[in-house]
Protein backbone atom coordinates (compact mmCIF):
# COMPACT_ATOMS: atom_id res chain seq x y z
CA UNK A 1 0.00 0.00 0.00
CA UNK A 2 2.82 2.45 0.76
CA UNK A 3 4.51 1.57 -2.44
CA UNK A 4 1.22 2.41 -4.29
CA UNK A 5 0.70 5.55 -2.20
CA UNK A 6 4.41 6.50 -3.41
CA UNK A 7 3.80 6.36 -6.93
CA UNK A 8 0.38 7.56 -6.88
CA UNK A 9 1.74 10.85 -4.64
CA UNK A 10 5.05 11.98 -7.05
CA UNK A 11 5.02 14.77 -8.51
CA UNK A 12 7.47 17.29 -11.00
CA UNK A 13 8.22 18.78 -8.64
CA UNK A 14 10.41 19.16 -5.55
CA UNK A 15 7.89 19.70 -2.81
CA UNK A 16 5.10 21.14 -4.56
CA UNK A 17 2.33 20.26 -7.71
CA UNK A 18 3.18 21.69 -10.94
CA UNK A 19 0.77 22.40 -13.74
CA UNK A 20 1.68 19.47 -15.19
CA UNK A 21 0.96 17.11 -12.35
CA UNK A 22 -2.20 18.67 -12.15
CA UNK A 23 -3.25 17.95 -15.56
CA UNK A 24 -1.34 14.37 -15.03
CA UNK A 25 -3.62 13.93 -12.06
CA UNK A 26 -7.19 15.12 -13.58
CA UNK A 27 -6.50 12.79 -16.49
CA UNK A 28 -5.66 9.18 -14.49
CA UNK A 29 -8.77 10.87 -12.52
CA UNK A 30 -11.08 10.94 -15.47
CA UNK A 31 -9.61 7.79 -17.00
CA UNK A 32 -10.60 6.20 -13.47
CA UNK A 33 -13.99 7.09 -13.76
CA UNK A 34 -14.51 6.73 -17.74
CA UNK A 35 -13.57 2.80 -16.86
CA UNK A 36 -15.03 2.40 -13.50
CA UNK A 37 -17.87 3.88 -13.31
CA UNK A 38 -20.22 2.03 -15.95
CA UNK A 39 -18.95 -0.87 -13.89
CA UNK A 40 -20.05 0.50 -10.48
CA UNK A 41 -23.14 1.30 -11.99
CA UNK A 42 -23.96 -2.67 -13.10
CA UNK A 43 -23.12 -3.64 -9.83
CA UNK A 44 -25.33 -1.86 -7.91
CA UNK A 45 -28.48 -1.83 -10.20
CA UNK A 46 -27.73 -5.80 -10.19
CA UNK A 47 -29.05 -5.75 -6.36
CA UNK A 48 -32.00 -3.75 -7.25
CA UNK A 49 -35.54 -5.17 -7.78
CA UNK A 50 -37.48 -5.43 -10.33
CA UNK A 51 -40.19 -2.88 -9.11
CA UNK A 52 -37.46 -0.80 -8.17
CA UNK A 53 -35.89 -0.67 -11.74
CA UNK A 54 -39.01 -0.44 -13.70
CA UNK A 55 -39.84 2.68 -11.92
CA UNK A 56 -36.48 3.98 -13.56
CA UNK A 57 -35.28 5.29 -10.19
CA UNK A 58 -32.02 6.77 -10.34
CA UNK A 59 -31.26 6.46 -7.10
CA UNK A 60 -27.34 4.13 -6.70
CA UNK A 61 -28.12 2.13 -3.75
CA UNK A 62 -30.41 -0.75 -4.23
CA UNK A 63 -32.87 0.84 -1.52
CA UNK A 64 -36.52 0.43 -1.38
CA UNK A 65 -39.65 2.64 -0.36
CA UNK A 66 -42.67 1.96 2.59
CA UNK A 67 -45.00 0.92 -0.22
CA UNK A 68 -48.80 0.58 0.05
CA UNK A 69 -51.17 -0.91 -2.45
CA UNK A 70 -53.82 1.04 -4.66
CA UNK A 71 -56.42 -1.38 -5.64
CA UNK A 72 -59.00 -0.37 -8.01
CA UNK A 73 -62.61 -2.30 -7.61
CA UNK A 74 -65.72 -2.97 -10.26
CA UNK A 75 -68.76 -3.11 -8.69
CA UNK A 76 -72.61 -2.56 -9.49
CA UNK A 77 -71.94 1.15 -8.12
CA UNK A 78 -69.04 1.61 -10.69
CA UNK A 79 -65.34 2.17 -9.91
CA UNK A 80 -64.31 2.49 -6.98
CA UNK A 81 -60.09 3.05 -5.37
CA UNK A 82 -59.06 2.09 -1.85
CA UNK A 83 -55.71 2.80 -0.65
CA UNK A 84 -54.73 -0.85 1.39
CA UNK A 85 -52.18 -0.60 4.33
CA UNK A 86 -50.15 -3.04 5.90
CA UNK A 87 -50.25 -5.48 3.71
CA UNK A 88 -46.84 -8.25 4.03
CA UNK A 89 -44.55 -7.59 1.20
CA UNK A 90 -45.31 -10.54 -0.74
CA UNK A 91 -48.85 -9.50 -1.35
CA UNK A 92 -47.06 -6.82 -3.70
CA UNK A 93 -44.56 -9.07 -5.27
CA UNK A 94 -47.06 -11.82 -5.60
CA UNK A 95 -46.93 -11.37 -9.60
CA UNK A 96 -43.14 -12.03 -9.81
CA UNK A 97 -42.96 -14.78 -7.62
CA UNK A 98 -42.97 -18.71 -8.58
CA UNK A 99 -45.45 -21.19 -7.62
CA UNK A 100 -42.77 -22.54 -5.38
CA UNK A 101 -42.33 -19.36 -3.42
CA UNK A 102 -46.90 -18.55 -3.55
CA UNK A 103 -47.25 -22.41 -2.04
CA UNK A 104 -44.97 -20.92 1.49
CA UNK A 105 -47.80 -18.23 2.05
CA UNK A 106 -51.19 -18.34 3.59
CA UNK A 107 -53.83 -16.58 0.99
CA UNK A 108 -56.71 -18.06 3.25
CA UNK A 109 -55.91 -17.08 6.29
CA UNK A 110 -54.60 -13.45 4.67
CA UNK A 111 -58.42 -12.59 3.06
CA UNK A 112 -60.17 -13.86 6.10
CA UNK A 113 -58.90 -10.57 8.12
CA UNK A 114 -60.69 -7.43 4.99
CA UNK A 115 -63.58 -7.43 3.94
CA UNK A 116 -65.35 -5.05 1.00
CA UNK A 117 -63.72 -3.51 -1.74
CA UNK A 118 -60.14 -4.60 0.12
CA UNK A 119 -61.68 -8.05 0.19
CA UNK A 120 -62.47 -7.93 -3.25
CA UNK A 121 -59.02 -6.58 -4.50
CA UNK A 122 -56.55 -9.10 -2.71
CA UNK A 123 -58.94 -11.68 -3.56
CA UNK A 124 -58.19 -10.84 -7.80
CA UNK A 125 -54.84 -9.88 -7.29
CA UNK A 126 -53.66 -13.22 -5.72
CA UNK A 127 -55.51 -15.03 -8.35
CA UNK A 128 -58.24 -16.90 -6.26
CA UNK A 129 -61.13 -15.78 -8.42
CA UNK A 130 -60.57 -18.54 -10.65
CA UNK A 131 -60.03 -21.09 -7.74
CA UNK A 132 -62.83 -20.08 -5.58
CA UNK A 133 -64.95 -20.18 -8.43
CA UNK A 134 -64.78 -23.96 -9.43
CA UNK A 135 -64.79 -25.05 -6.27
CA UNK A 136 -68.52 -23.08 -6.15
CA UNK A 137 -69.25 -24.80 -9.58
CA UNK A 138 -68.75 -28.65 -8.33
CA UNK A 139 -69.93 -27.63 -4.79
CA UNK A 140 -73.24 -26.10 -5.92
CA UNK A 141 -73.25 -28.41 -9.17
CA UNK A 142 -73.70 -25.55 -11.41
CA UNK A 143 -73.56 -26.42 -15.43
CA UNK A 144 -69.98 -27.60 -16.40
CA UNK A 145 -70.01 -24.55 -19.41
CA UNK A 146 -69.18 -22.28 -16.52
CA UNK A 147 -65.64 -23.71 -16.62
CA UNK A 148 -65.16 -23.02 -20.10
CA UNK A 149 -67.37 -19.72 -20.17
CA UNK A 150 -64.69 -17.10 -20.14
CA UNK A 151 -63.07 -18.58 -23.05
CA UNK A 152 -65.97 -19.23 -25.02
CA UNK A 153 -66.51 -17.00 -28.16
CA UNK A 154 -69.09 -14.66 -27.91
CA UNK A 155 -71.98 -16.53 -30.67
CA UNK A 156 -71.66 -19.27 -28.13
CA UNK A 157 -71.88 -17.55 -24.63
CA UNK A 158 -74.89 -15.62 -26.06
CA UNK A 159 -76.59 -19.12 -25.99
CA UNK A 160 -76.07 -20.46 -22.79
CA UNK A 161 -78.40 -18.79 -20.03
CA UNK A 162 -76.38 -17.21 -17.86
CA UNK A 163 -78.78 -15.23 -15.61
CA UNK A 164 -80.79 -18.70 -14.87
CA UNK A 165 -77.61 -20.23 -13.60
CA UNK A 166 -76.74 -17.41 -11.25
CA UNK A 167 -80.36 -17.01 -9.77
CA UNK A 168 -79.73 -19.92 -7.46
CA UNK A 169 -77.24 -17.93 -5.62
CA UNK A 170 -76.46 -15.26 -3.00
CA UNK A 171 -75.19 -12.10 -3.60
CA UNK A 172 -71.74 -12.84 -2.95
CA UNK A 173 -71.54 -16.13 -4.75
CA UNK A 174 -73.38 -13.62 -7.62
CA UNK A 175 -70.21 -11.31 -7.37
CA UNK A 176 -67.74 -14.11 -7.36
CA UNK A 177 -69.08 -16.30 -10.67
CA UNK A 178 -69.59 -12.27 -12.56
CA UNK A 179 -66.03 -11.74 -11.86
CA UNK A 180 -64.67 -15.16 -13.07
CA UNK A 181 -67.36 -15.09 -16.39
CA UNK A 182 -66.44 -11.57 -16.92
CA UNK A 183 -70.08 -10.32 -17.03
CA UNK A 184 -70.47 -6.17 -16.79
CA UNK A 185 -70.07 -4.47 -14.93
CA UNK A 186 -67.54 -7.02 -13.30
CA UNK A 187 -63.75 -6.34 -14.39
CA UNK A 188 -60.53 -7.47 -13.25
CA UNK A 189 -59.83 -5.77 -10.17
CA UNK A 190 -56.45 -4.29 -10.04
CA UNK A 191 -53.66 -4.12 -7.17
CA UNK A 192 -50.33 -1.86 -7.80
CA UNK A 193 -48.21 -0.83 -4.97
CA UNK A 194 -47.73 2.44 -4.18
CA UNK A 195 -45.03 4.63 -2.23
CA UNK A 196 -45.86 5.82 1.46
CA UNK A 197 -45.41 9.62 1.98
CA UNK A 198 -45.81 11.83 5.22
CA UNK A 199 -46.40 15.38 4.44
CA UNK A 200 -48.91 17.86 5.73
CA UNK A 201 -52.35 18.05 4.33
CA UNK A 202 -52.73 21.11 1.91
CA UNK A 203 -55.97 22.20 3.79
CA UNK A 204 -55.74 21.27 7.12
CA UNK A 205 -51.88 21.29 7.53
CA UNK A 206 -52.05 18.31 9.69
CA UNK A 207 -49.28 15.24 8.89
CA UNK A 208 -51.18 13.13 7.45
CA UNK A 209 -50.29 9.63 5.41
CA UNK A 210 -50.52 9.97 1.61
CA UNK A 211 -50.03 7.26 -1.41
CA UNK A 212 -48.11 8.40 -4.13
CA UNK A 213 -47.64 6.24 -7.08
CA UNK A 214 -44.09 7.61 -7.82
CA UNK A 215 -41.76 10.06 -6.07
CA UNK A 216 -39.90 12.53 -7.80
CA UNK A 217 -38.01 14.80 -6.04
CA UNK A 218 -37.61 17.59 -9.01
CA UNK A 219 -41.50 18.08 -9.39
CA UNK A 220 -42.57 20.77 -6.96
CA UNK A 221 -46.33 18.79 -6.45
CA UNK A 222 -47.07 15.12 -6.49
CA UNK A 223 -50.65 13.49 -6.90
CA UNK A 224 -51.65 11.82 -3.78
CA UNK A 225 -54.28 9.94 -2.47
CA UNK A 226 -55.33 9.57 1.32
CA UNK A 227 -53.86 6.34 2.62
CA UNK A 228 -56.70 6.06 5.43
CA UNK A 229 -59.75 6.34 2.53
CA UNK A 230 -60.94 9.01 4.24
CA UNK A 231 -61.50 11.05 1.36
CA UNK A 232 -61.73 10.23 -2.29
CA UNK A 233 -59.78 11.67 -4.86
CA UNK A 234 -56.31 12.82 -5.39
CA UNK A 235 -54.68 15.94 -3.88
CA UNK A 236 -51.51 17.80 -4.84
CA UNK A 237 -49.33 17.73 -1.96
CA UNK A 238 -45.95 19.96 -1.30
CA UNK A 239 -43.01 18.14 -2.31
CA UNK A 240 -40.91 19.67 -0.13
CA UNK A 241 -42.71 19.04 3.13
CA UNK A 242 -42.60 15.26 2.27
CA UNK A 243 -41.15 12.46 3.68
CA UNK A 244 -40.50 9.00 2.39
CA UNK A 245 -39.26 6.00 4.38
CA UNK A 246 -36.52 4.20 2.44
CA UNK A 247 -34.56 1.18 3.73
CA UNK A 248 -31.44 -0.68 1.60
CA UNK A 249 -32.49 -3.99 0.97
CA UNK A 250 -30.06 -5.38 -1.88
CA UNK A 251 -32.37 -7.98 -3.75
CA UNK A 252 -29.94 -11.30 -3.41
CA UNK A 253 -32.62 -13.27 -4.99
CA UNK A 254 -31.25 -11.62 -8.55
CA UNK A 255 -28.21 -13.95 -7.65
CA UNK A 256 -29.54 -17.01 -6.47
CA UNK A 257 -33.26 -17.94 -8.45
CA UNK A 258 -31.24 -17.89 -12.03
CA UNK A 259 -28.21 -19.84 -10.23
CA UNK A 260 -30.91 -22.78 -9.59
CA UNK A 261 -32.69 -22.81 -12.16
CA UNK A 262 -35.79 -20.86 -10.17
CA UNK A 263 -36.75 -17.81 -12.54
CA UNK A 264 -40.40 -17.82 -13.96
CA UNK A 265 -40.91 -17.53 -17.26
CA UNK A 266 -37.06 -18.13 -18.35
CA UNK A 267 -36.36 -21.18 -19.55
CA UNK A 268 -32.69 -21.75 -19.02
CA UNK A 269 -30.52 -22.77 -15.99
CA UNK A 270 -28.21 -19.88 -15.77
CA UNK A 271 -25.65 -22.30 -13.71
CA UNK A 272 -25.71 -24.75 -16.71
CA UNK A 273 -24.74 -22.01 -18.63
CA UNK A 274 -21.67 -21.13 -16.55
CA UNK A 275 -20.85 -25.00 -17.02
CA UNK A 276 -20.88 -24.89 -20.63
CA UNK A 277 -18.88 -21.59 -21.00
CA UNK A 278 -16.54 -22.95 -18.40
CA UNK A 279 -15.86 -26.09 -20.56
CA UNK A 280 -15.65 -24.44 -24.09
CA UNK A 281 -13.48 -21.76 -23.09
CA UNK A 282 -10.86 -23.85 -21.33
CA UNK A 283 -10.88 -26.04 -24.48
CA UNK A 284 -10.83 -23.90 -26.80
CA UNK A 285 -8.03 -22.16 -24.70
CA UNK A 286 -6.28 -25.46 -24.80
CA UNK A 287 -6.72 -26.20 -28.49
CA UNK A 288 -5.72 -22.77 -29.67
CA UNK A 289 -2.21 -22.53 -27.81
CA UNK A 290 -1.37 -26.10 -29.24
CA UNK A 291 -2.18 -25.20 -33.07
CA UNK A 292 -1.14 -21.49 -32.85
CA UNK A 293 2.27 -22.84 -31.06
CA UNK A 294 2.89 -25.14 -33.62
CA UNK A 295 2.28 -22.58 -36.62
CA UNK A 296 4.53 -20.18 -35.00
CA UNK A 297 7.30 -22.31 -34.44
CA UNK A 298 7.10 -23.97 -37.77
CA UNK A 299 7.42 -20.22 -39.51
CA UNK A 300 9.86 -18.90 -37.16
CA UNK A 301 12.31 -22.01 -37.09
CA UNK A 302 11.65 -23.83 -40.40
CA UNK A 303 12.87 -22.51 -43.76
CA UNK A 304 10.75 -24.15 -46.47
CA UNK A 305 9.39 -23.23 -50.10
CA UNK A 306 6.23 -20.36 -49.36
CA UNK A 307 6.93 -20.07 -45.95
CA UNK A 308 7.15 -15.98 -46.17
CA UNK A 309 3.42 -16.51 -48.52
CA UNK A 310 1.52 -18.62 -45.65
CA UNK A 311 2.80 -15.87 -43.10
CA UNK A 312 1.31 -13.37 -45.26
CA UNK A 313 -1.70 -15.02 -45.98
CA UNK A 314 -2.09 -15.91 -42.28
CA UNK A 315 -1.86 -12.10 -41.45
CA UNK A 316 -4.17 -11.08 -44.44
CA UNK A 317 -7.04 -13.17 -42.47
CA UNK A 318 -6.76 -10.40 -39.74
CA UNK A 319 -7.91 -7.90 -42.26
CA UNK A 320 -10.92 -10.02 -42.97
CA UNK A 321 -14.21 -9.21 -40.82
CA UNK A 322 -15.84 -11.81 -38.69
CA UNK A 323 -19.33 -11.40 -40.09
CA UNK A 324 -18.27 -11.53 -43.82
CA UNK A 325 -17.22 -15.09 -42.72
CA UNK A 326 -20.11 -15.89 -40.43
CA UNK A 327 -22.18 -17.48 -43.39
CA UNK A 328 -19.54 -19.66 -44.22
CA UNK A 329 -18.73 -20.69 -40.71
CA UNK A 330 -22.71 -21.45 -40.40
CA UNK A 331 -22.37 -24.11 -43.45
CA UNK A 332 -19.31 -25.65 -42.13
CA UNK A 333 -20.79 -26.20 -39.17
CA UNK A 334 -24.17 -27.88 -40.59
CA UNK A 335 -22.21 -29.86 -42.82
CA UNK A 336 -19.96 -31.04 -39.96
CA UNK A 337 -22.89 -32.43 -37.42
CA UNK A 338 -21.59 -29.79 -35.06
CA UNK A 339 -24.55 -27.72 -34.86
CA UNK A 340 -26.48 -27.70 -31.76
CA UNK A 341 -23.09 -29.37 -29.75
CA UNK A 342 -21.03 -27.10 -27.64
CA UNK A 343 -18.46 -28.24 -30.36
CA UNK A 344 -19.63 -25.98 -32.47
CA UNK A 345 -18.28 -23.24 -30.52
CA UNK A 346 -14.80 -24.83 -29.90
CA UNK A 347 -13.90 -26.57 -32.97
CA UNK A 348 -14.33 -23.46 -35.40
CA UNK A 349 -12.21 -20.73 -34.09
CA UNK A 350 -9.41 -23.11 -32.56
CA UNK A 351 -6.43 -21.16 -34.56
CA UNK A 352 -6.33 -17.64 -34.16
CA UNK A 353 -4.11 -15.19 -37.13
CA UNK A 354 -3.29 -13.00 -34.29
CA UNK A 355 -2.24 -15.74 -31.76
CA UNK A 356 0.10 -17.14 -34.56
CA UNK A 357 1.75 -13.82 -35.10
CA UNK A 358 1.92 -12.87 -31.66
CA UNK A 359 3.73 -16.43 -30.57
CA UNK A 360 6.06 -16.05 -33.73
CA UNK A 361 7.16 -12.82 -32.94
CA UNK A 362 8.12 -14.03 -29.67
CA UNK A 363 10.09 -17.23 -31.22
CA UNK A 364 11.93 -15.31 -33.50
CA UNK A 365 14.17 -14.12 -30.41
CA UNK A 366 15.19 -17.71 -29.04
CA UNK A 367 18.47 -18.16 -30.94
CA UNK A 368 18.69 -20.65 -32.99
CA UNK A 369 21.82 -22.27 -31.25
CA UNK A 370 19.96 -23.73 -28.63
CA UNK A 371 17.57 -25.55 -31.30
CA UNK A 372 20.75 -26.78 -33.32
CA UNK A 373 22.48 -27.97 -29.54
CA UNK A 374 19.44 -30.16 -29.07
CA UNK A 375 19.20 -31.80 -32.48
CA UNK A 376 23.08 -32.45 -31.92
CA UNK A 377 22.18 -34.40 -29.05
CA UNK A 378 19.57 -36.44 -30.67
CA UNK A 379 16.44 -34.64 -29.82
CA UNK A 380 13.49 -35.46 -31.91
CA UNK A 381 11.67 -32.18 -33.45
CA UNK A 382 9.06 -32.97 -30.96
CA UNK A 383 11.08 -32.70 -27.89
CA UNK A 384 12.50 -29.70 -29.60
CA UNK A 385 9.18 -27.90 -29.87
CA UNK A 386 7.96 -29.34 -26.05
CA UNK A 387 11.08 -28.89 -24.10
CA UNK A 388 12.85 -26.07 -25.57
CA UNK A 389 10.63 -23.55 -27.42
CA UNK A 390 7.30 -23.91 -25.26
CA UNK A 391 9.07 -23.47 -21.88
CA UNK A 392 11.33 -20.31 -23.35
CA UNK A 393 7.46 -18.68 -25.29
CA UNK A 394 5.93 -19.16 -22.15
CA UNK A 395 5.12 -15.29 -21.59
CA UNK A 396 3.74 -15.20 -24.66
CA UNK A 397 1.90 -18.30 -24.28
CA UNK A 398 0.34 -17.18 -21.33
CA UNK A 399 -0.18 -13.60 -22.81
CA UNK A 400 -2.32 -15.64 -25.90
CA UNK A 401 -3.98 -17.84 -23.17
CA UNK A 402 -5.47 -14.78 -21.44
CA UNK A 403 -6.86 -13.19 -23.95
CA UNK A 404 -7.82 -16.53 -25.23
CA UNK A 405 -10.06 -17.01 -22.61
CA UNK A 406 -11.42 -13.16 -22.33
CA UNK A 407 -12.24 -14.07 -26.35
CA UNK A 408 -14.17 -16.79 -25.60
CA UNK A 409 -15.93 -16.10 -22.64
CA UNK A 410 -17.55 -13.02 -24.11
CA UNK A 411 -17.89 -14.27 -27.48
CA UNK A 412 -21.77 -13.62 -28.72
CA UNK A 413 -21.33 -14.33 -32.00
CA UNK A 414 -20.13 -18.08 -32.52
CA UNK A 415 -22.19 -19.40 -30.08
CA UNK A 416 -25.75 -17.62 -31.71
CA UNK A 417 -24.62 -19.63 -34.71
CA UNK A 418 -24.07 -23.39 -33.55
CA UNK A 419 -25.60 -23.65 -30.64
CA UNK A 420 -28.74 -20.87 -30.63
CA UNK A 421 -31.04 -23.89 -31.57
CA UNK A 422 -30.02 -26.09 -28.15
CA UNK A 423 -31.09 -24.62 -24.46
CA UNK A 424 -29.00 -26.99 -23.52
CA UNK A 425 -25.79 -26.05 -24.62
CA UNK A 426 -26.10 -22.08 -24.26
CA UNK A 427 -23.13 -20.23 -22.70
CA UNK A 428 -23.30 -17.93 -20.74
CA UNK A 429 -23.86 -14.94 -23.17
CA UNK A 430 -26.61 -16.58 -24.44
CA UNK A 431 -28.10 -17.05 -21.62
CA UNK A 432 -28.31 -13.41 -20.63
CA UNK A 433 -30.77 -12.78 -23.86
CA UNK A 434 -32.98 -15.45 -22.47
CA UNK A 435 -34.16 -12.71 -19.91
CA UNK A 436 -35.62 -10.09 -21.92
CA UNK A 437 -38.23 -10.71 -24.85
CA UNK A 438 -40.86 -9.28 -26.47
CA UNK A 439 -43.63 -9.88 -23.82
CA UNK A 440 -41.34 -10.20 -20.74
CA UNK A 441 -38.42 -8.01 -19.30
CA UNK A 442 -36.10 -9.06 -16.35
CA UNK A 443 -33.81 -6.70 -15.75
CA UNK A 444 -32.72 -7.30 -11.97
CA UNK A 445 -31.91 -10.93 -13.34
CA UNK A 446 -30.04 -10.31 -16.56
CA UNK A 447 -28.43 -7.06 -14.63
CA UNK A 448 -27.14 -9.77 -11.93
CA UNK A 449 -26.20 -12.67 -14.49
CA UNK A 450 -23.70 -10.26 -16.34
CA UNK A 451 -22.06 -9.78 -13.37
CA UNK A 452 -21.63 -13.07 -12.11
CA UNK A 453 -20.29 -13.32 -16.02
CA UNK A 454 -17.60 -11.02 -15.32
CA UNK A 455 -16.21 -12.58 -12.35
CA UNK A 456 -14.13 -15.32 -13.95
CA UNK A 457 -12.63 -12.90 -16.57
CA UNK A 458 -11.74 -10.32 -14.09
CA UNK A 459 -10.06 -12.45 -11.92
CA UNK A 460 -7.82 -14.01 -14.62
CA UNK A 461 -7.21 -10.49 -15.61
CA UNK A 462 -5.96 -8.90 -12.31
CA UNK A 463 -3.78 -12.02 -11.52
CA UNK A 464 -2.30 -12.70 -14.48
CA UNK A 465 -1.98 -9.27 -15.99
CA UNK A 466 1.87 -9.66 -15.59
CA UNK A 467 1.58 -11.94 -18.09
CA UNK A 468 0.18 -10.10 -20.71
CA UNK A 469 2.79 -7.20 -20.16
CA UNK A 470 5.44 -9.04 -20.12
CA UNK A 471 4.36 -11.08 -23.32
CA UNK A 472 3.08 -8.14 -25.22
CA UNK A 473 6.55 -5.89 -24.45
CA UNK A 474 8.80 -8.20 -25.11
CA UNK A 475 6.71 -9.63 -28.83
CA UNK A 476 9.17 -8.74 -31.68
CA UNK A 477 11.33 -5.80 -29.58
CA UNK A 478 14.33 -8.03 -28.12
Amino acid sequence: MSGAWAFLSRTQGRHRLTWVDWITYIYLGFGFLLIFLPVCWLVLNSFKTQAQLEKQDLSLLPSEYTQVARATVYGPEGRSIVIIDGLPAWVLEWRGMTDQERATHDVAALLSQYDGDDYYALRSALGQVAIEARALIAERGLPDWMVRFPTMTGAARAALDVEGALAQLDPEEVRLMSEFLGLEPYQPNKLVAQILVIAPHPDTGETTRFAVPRWDPSKERLPARLADNSAAGVIQIATADAQVERAIRPAWSNFFEPLQGQTSMVNVNFARCFTNSFLATILATIITLIINSMAAFALSKYQFRGQAFFFLFILATLMVPATITLVGVFKAIHATGLSGSIWGVIIPGAATPAGVFLLRQYMLTIPDELLEAARMDAASEWKIYWRIMLPLALPAVAALGILSIVWRWNDLILPMVAIATTKDAYTIQLCLLEFRGEHLSREHFRLAMTVVSLIPTTLVFVFLQKYITTGIANTGLK
